[in-house]
């Protein structure tokens, strides 16, 4: 392991943070060390969902929201697009 240097990381998003720190002392594990497994994790893995296929969409299957919502969709395009003259 190199030498120890301290690091300082701005916009960090506190309860992340904090859960994230619970998870590594519940492992015993330094945050440091925590940190540079998951840096590396993320580093090899790359970012998840890139290239999100627009295909996707398509295997969206219709369902039922219930009753009295048999107009649901005039009334979002309303809302969206305005009344039709």
């Amino acid at each position: 392991m190199k030498k120890k240097e301290l690091h300082a990381i701005r916009g960090i998003d506190e309860e992340t943070y904090m859960k994230f720190r619970e998870k590594a002392l519940a492992e015993r594990m330094k945050v440091g060390e925590a940190l540079t497994l998951a840096m590396r994790e993320w580093i090899k893995k790359g970012r998840e969902g890139k290239g999100i296929n627009p295909r996707n969409l398509l295997k969206i299957k219709p369902f039922d929201w219930g009753p009295g919502t048999e107009k649901t969709s005039k009334e979002i395009d309303e809302i969206l697009y305005g009344k039709k003259r």
